[in-house]
């Protein structure tokens, strides 16, 4: 709640701040970036600049438009300690926005995830080579393997990338520059079902639906709700559990 408190309050300094900006007052500050304490003074200015930017993005992404005249001047009336509200009051009604801007963000980018992903997933399914099991997920074979096949509860060893619809990488393997290891059973129900069809050494691409893999939930700020996943596998090995 604390850290709550301090990122609205630098976000209202920040607008504050912009404020002067329009009044053409910082054209009469002189900056010397040689100066020590002028480029950390412009350095903390900059860093509030680029948070309210991400923060005011991620409200409007939601639908929710807050007045920046009432935001600095409840800024001003609390620098001189007229603040017309308690500490309290504001945590909880930040609180509450808080969750109100979570929820209403993940409901525009899901629907908005959604109808993409079931055009590309209808799309995608009229390609040749193409499969589809009963669940909907939809493979392809770029290599064929000629090792063992995993069971669900087995540990494996394989190189992966993950991408979104539109093509932006959220994860690699291949990047990382070494493989990954993970029980079968504990990933998304699309590799869990997918990488049951490899073989050891093969290749393979997923087009995930989202109920098979994380569904309503938005990751790690990369990955919107409703999301259909593109992964490219290789199933490198079926690790012995007591190796894992």
């Amino acid at each position: 709640m604390k850290m709550m408190q301090k990122t609205f309050a630098v976000s209202a300094l920040a607008l504050a701040l912009s404020a002067c900006g329009d009044m053409n007052d910082s054209a009469d500050v002189e900056i010397d970036l040689d100066n020590e304490n002028d480029r950390q003074s412009y350095a903390l200015g900059a860093s509030i600049g680029i948070y309210v930017e991400e923060n005011l993005n991620f409200q409007q992404e939601a639908g929710v438009e807050l007045d920046k005249d009432i935001i600095i001047q409840a800024f001003t009336d609390s620098v001189h300690g007229e603040s017309q509200m308690s500490q309290e009051d504001a945590e909880e009604i930040m609180m509450a926005l808080q969750e109100q801007v979570t929820r209403e963000r993940s409901e525009v980018l899901g629907g908005q995830a959604r109808a993409e992903g079931e055009a590309y997933l209808d799309e995608n399914s009229q390609r040749e080579n193409v499969q589809v099991t009963d669940s909907g997920l939809q493979y392809e074979v770029i290599r064929e393997g000629e090792g063992e096949r995993p069971a669900a509860e087995d540990y494996v060893e394989v190189h992966y990338e993950g991408s979104l619809i539109s093509g932006d990488v959220f994860d690699s393997s291949y990047e990382r520059g070494e493989p990954a290891v993970f029980p079968l059973n504990r990933v998304i129900p699309g590799w869990t079902e997918g990488l049951q069809l490899m073989q050891e050494g093969a290749h393979y691409r997923f087009v995930i639906p989202a109920a098979l893999a994380y569904g309503e939930r938005e990751v790690g700020g990369r990955i919107p709700p409703n999301s259909t996943l593109i992964f490219e596998v290789e199933l490198i090995s079926i690790i012995d559990e007591d190796e894992s």
